[in-house]
Parts: structure tokens; sequence; C-alpha cells
């Protein structure tokens, strides 16, 4: 089509129209581009260790995520039906269903496949090409719902012997296990670091996505920093024992270990010796700490190839773990508590139209990015994912995800979250504990038997009841192993 010829004033306008109008088609075709997704998942990672959050460990890559990007301060697992707590966090996850129900569908995970009810096959549903690497611990092969998998990885590296109750005493620090030591393997069986090898992977596959249309979704599974917590020298020299700062809820001892269940009998908890003393724990942490920075670089590698790639800004990328640790708060090293330190998870968003620099307080689950990504990849939730969106949240359409928050720990431990306070309940002694995680955050003051908060304490034992009768109870009945076949001789 040929433009009549005007004088250059008219001329000049004319092109400026017409420069204006491509340029909107052009950013109207971009934005129909589906977003790229990232979800970086850590384990044992506690929601407080992270330098932004005004912690003493080193994070540079979370803390430029957590100014790019909106900030979950309450995040939570909901707990677990096993000692692996990793393992009911990774089900709920991938099945989108709450605690109890993920259980049941756990230990019948060959319809969830064959129906396409997972997370990966959702977003692939929704025209996403699906990857994963790392750590897996699902009762599912990833390479039936991924596109492409990369070298999965069982539940934890290996540990050893020498590896557990340590240190004794300063001697024993001095001469025993070292967590760059290479002989006992752990992180470094097969010669390189798993926390470099998952990065290696990750930074491959972003170079790979470059060929393809469909945008990605990336799961990208550490190991770290769950133990042994091991990691290079240079990491471990960055944290002085001199410099460790022990928890303000230290204890020695957890004073209701009997009623919650007998922790000594738990393999996180024997990592350390007991009582719990001011250097074992320092020791743990400084080692703890070492293995989270040297996952953050490895988030950085991660992050960095991103920005080469040209797709940063198409491109939302989640932070968070599976559960927290207490790593010597209550006493405690483990993670099966109801305790936040054990429950609660950083949880990083960043991407198009994401807030930089927001905090958000209300409470979430972590698994609540399920429906979160099925939303930004423009998919309908289906009935059977019960967790919620925290795009309204995001958005300030809403400033509430639930009512109450709850929590168990087998049948042994059970919690309550209403506003600001927090009940656990240990059934086993009939024991009560009342929390204000307002005013007290690391959960230190049992208001239990004050008189000012009966009424609450009889309202959450109620509401508590009421939502396990909900459940079956609160029970995870037992499943029948299957026998294997004889062996003919």
């Amino acid at each position: 089509m040929r433009f009549p010829i005007v004088n250059n004033k008219k001329s000049f306008l004319l092109k400026a129209c017409l420069f204006v109008l491509f340029s909107l088609m052009t950013n109207v075709s971009f934005a129909e581009k589906q977003p790229n997704i990232l979800f970086i998942f850590a384990d044992d990672h506690c929601y407080e260790a992270v330098g932004a959050f005004g912690s003493e460990v080193e994070t540079p890559h979370l803390d430029r995520l957590v100014k790019q990007g909106t900030v979950f301060n309450h995040s939570y697992n909901m707990g677990s039906w096993s000692g692996a707590v990793c393992m009911a966090s990774r089900h709920m996850l991938i099945t989108g269903r709450h605690l109890w129900n993920a259980y049941s569908a756990s230990n019948n995970m060959a319809p969830e496949v064959e129906a396409g009810r997972l997370w990966p096959q959702m977003m692939q549903k929704a025209g996403y090409q699906t990857y994963m690497t790392g750590k897996w611990h699902i009762k599912a092969k990833p390479e039936d719902i991924f596109n492409v998998t990369r070298d999965p990885r069982p539940g934890m590296p290996n540990q050893t012997p020498e590896g557990y109750n340590r240190p004794k005493s300063k001697e024993d620090y001095e001469n025993g296990w070292k967590p760059w030591d290479t002989k006992y393997e752990g992180f470094w069986k097969g010669g390189k670091h798993w926390s470099e090898i998952v990065a290696d992977h990750g930074v491959d596959y972003i170079e790979e996505s470059k060929k393809q249309d469909k945008p990605f979704f990336m799961y990208l599974a550490f190991n770290a920093p769950h133990d042994p917590r091991q990691a290079p020298k240079k990491y471990i020299d960055m944290y002085p024992l001199d410099k460790i700062k022990l928890p303000v809820n230290f204890l020695p001892e957890y004073p209701y270990k009997d009623e919650m269940g007998s922790p000594a009998t738990l393999r996180d908890e024997k990592l350390a010796p007991f009582p719990r003393t001011e250097f074992n724990v320092k020791v743990n942490r400084q080692e703890y700490y070492a293995l989270i920075t040297h996952l953050d670089d490895q988030i950085g590698r991660i992050l960095k190839a991103l920005d080469e790639s040209g797709e940063a800004d198409n491109t939302y990328v989640i932070y968070t773990a599976d559960h927290g640790l207490g790593v010597g708060q209550h006493g405690l090293l483990g993670k099966q508590n109801m305790f936040d330190h054990s429950m609660r998870v950083p949880f990083i968003v960043t991407g198009p139209g994401i807030p930089k620099g927001k905090e958000i307080n209300t409470p979430i689950y972590l698994q609540d990015i399920v429906p979160t990504s099925l939303e930004i990849a423009g998919l309908k939730k289906p009935d059977h994912v019960e967790f919620k969106s925290i795009m309204p949240l995001i958005e300030g359409k809403s400033s509430t995800q639930y009512s109450r928050m709850h929590g168990a720990y087998l049948n042994k431990q059970y919690m309550i979250r209403k506003d600001q306070f927090k009940m656990i309940h240990y059934p086993l002694a009939s024991k009560f504990l009342l929390f204000n995680l307002e005013k007290d955050p690391h959960e230190m003051k049992d208001l239990s038997d004050s008189k000012e908060h009966s009424e609450l304490l009889k309202e959450l034992k109620g509401d508590l009841t009421s939502y396990l009768d909900s459940v079956g109870g609160g029970e995870f009945p037992k499943v029948a192993k299957k026998k294997k076949p004889k062996k003919k001789k």
C-alpha cells in the first residue's frame, strides 16, 4: 500500500503514529507470551536463615531476590506422617493436596500419574516444557511426570557413623569428622558436591531452553542444607565459632521431649550429643550456615544463566524449602516438631508484575505455589488441588488466605494458629502450649496457664478437635506392606 505524498510535518506525524501503533502491537504480542517458571526448592532451610532477614548467614543471591520480589514471612509446611518430613512436604507439593489427603495419594500414586493430576503434569497441560533435577523423594518416577529429568537424587546424601553424636568436645571437634573431607562421601559422593551438580544441570537446561518454543517450568531441588552438613572449607572458614551466636531460645534439653514423642530416638536429633551444649550447637550452626552460603552461590550461578539467556524479565522465580530446622532451638536439632523454626520456611517470589521489596505477613502454606503457578500459566485450578493461589495477596485484593493454619506430626503433635496465637497439642500427655507469635516470635513464653487466655485456649482446642474430626481424627492409618515373593530355591 502506498501513502499519498504529504508535507514534511504531516509525514512526520503519520510516521510517529505508525511507530506507536507498531510498538503497541509488539507489546501486546510480548505480553501474551507465557512466562517461564523457575522453582528452586531447598531442604531443611529455616525461615530466618537468610541474610536479608537479619540472619548472620551470608546469602547475597537470595538477598537479591528479596529486593527484586515479594517475601511471605509466614509460610508454613503442614507437617508430616513420617520422620522424613521432607517426603510428606513434597507429596503435598506434587499432589496439591493437604496433609491427610496427600498421605492417601502418596500410597496410591499410580492413578494420580495416569490421570495427569500431579503438578508438573498440570503444567504440561498449560503448554509448558517441564524439567526436573535434584532431590526427589516422591513415590512416583520423575521421568513419568516431567518432560525432561536429569540426575534425580535420593532423599539425602549418605551419613556415616562419624557424622553423628558430634562434637563431644573441642578435642573431638579438632580430631573428628570434617565437612570438607571427601572420604565420608555424603554430598561429596561421586567426586563433586551435589549442590554444584544441581546448579550445573540448571544452567545447562536454561541454555537448552533457548532452542524450544514452549515456556519452561523448572523444578530444581537441592538436598542442601540437609545433613550431612558438608561444604568446601572456605565456606566453613567464613563462620568462626567465636562469631556464631547461640539461638535466643537455646536449651540444653527440651522440657517436653517425652510428651512430644521422645525426639532422642529420631535420626536428626542424634547428630549432636545430649544434653546440648553451647559448643556443639555452635558447631552445628557453623556447618549449617556454611552449607547455606554454598547453596546460595549455586543459586547465583543459576540466576546469572537466566539473566544471560534474555528470559529473566519473562520468568517467575520462586524460592522456598520443604520445611525448617531447629539446629539447637528449644534443645532440638531436627524438624519433627510444631515450632515455627521447623514449620516455617523462606518464601520469595519474583517475576512480571510482582512488587519489589514487598513483605506480606499473611500466613500461607508453601504448597500454595501449586495453584499460584497454575494461575500464572492461565490454567483453572482443578478441584483436587486444595491449596490456594497467593496472587490475590500479592495483588492486594485480599489480606487473608486461611482462617486457621493447621499442622501435625504423626499422631503425636498437632498445631493450630489463629491470628497471632498458636497452640501446640501433645495428645500422648494431654499437654497444651500457647504462644503469642507477635510478642513472642521465638515461642519462649507459654500462655496456656494464663487466666487472660483461658477462653482463647478453649476456643482453639475446640477448633482443633473439629478440624481433626474432619480429617479422620488426625490419624495416619498404617499401610500394609506388600510381602516380597519368596525366591525359589
